[in-house]
């Protein structure tokens, strides 16, 4: 992993209204890190995640993606991050391996290059024969594979995940979460990923960022191989958060 901070948050507040959503929020995320950020409802999660997308600029402080403002700078990131939701956003009229070419034929890929690399990333996400299934023969966690595949295959610097996962049942998302971790580690993507379930975080991230409500750094962690090896420190981490969070994991 790099020491080359990819993203940079310093000393950001956002306001709407006079509602402060994030407040003074300071944090860095290096090339190649998976970084989660964990909070309740209403700790100022995707307000955070609309700031480094660009979709909302800060009152006060610096966004910095790949050393530009991305809402000031949008065209100059385009395709350098991508995206995925808490729903899949697939285009129902669209095959499996038409959604996932989506992406590519936005960006004005090569057009021999696009329906090759489509099917690549389907494998890679375990959905080698579901090619030319439409949405609703898909499976929850299928359609969500389709969604993280389409978001891979324009090889982004830097993957946002918002809520990816909770719509699934715990095993599927549990799967789907491995995996996924798996193929980031391996084509060393930057990630970050909003959730409010503590396992989530523990299973996927190399650094959590605990959030209260306005957005703030309450706790940051660092995880290692050997904490995920021993179940009495991933126990004792899982309660040191529920602790920071104020109850049990929801």
């Amino acid at each position: 992993m790099g020491e080359t901070a990819l993203l940079e948050l310093d000393n950001v507040t956002k306001r709407f209204g006079s509602h402060i959503a994030v407040d003074r929020l300071t944090m860095s995320v290096h090339q190649g890190e998976i970084v989660a950020l964990l909070g309740r409802t209403g700790a100022g999660k995707s307000t955070v995640m609309g700031l480094l997308m660009g979709s909302i600029g800060c009152d006060e402080g610096g966004v910095r993606v790949a050393g530009k403002d991305p809402s000031r700078d949008f065209q100059a990131l385009r395709g350098k991050m991508s995206v995925s939701f808490q729903t899949d956003r697939l285009l129902p009229w669209r095959t499996a391996l038409e959604n996932v070419e989506l992406g590519m034929q936005i960006l004005d890929f090569p057009k021999d290059q696009i329906r090759p690399k489509a099917r690549e990333w389907l494998r890679r996400v375990n959905l080698h024969g579901a090619e030319d299934k439409y949405v609703h023969e898909l499976s929850g966690g299928m359609r969500q594979r389709v969604s993280l595949a389409r978001a891979l295959a324009v090889d982004p610097e830097l993957l946002l995940l918002d809520e990816s996962f909770s719509q699934l049942d715990h095993v599927t998302s549990q799967v789907l979460r491995r995996d996924f971790a798996q193929i980031v580690r391996e084509y060393h993507k930057t990630c970050v990923f909003v959730t409010h379930r503590i396992d989530d975080a523990l299973e996927m991230a190399d650094r959590i960022f605990v959030l209260a409500a306005p957005a703030s750094v309450r706790l940051e962690l660092r995880l290692s191989a050997a904490d995920r090896a021993d179940p009495a420190r991933m126990t004792q981490i899982h309660d040191q958060i529920a602790a920071a969070i104020g109850g049990p994991d929801e």
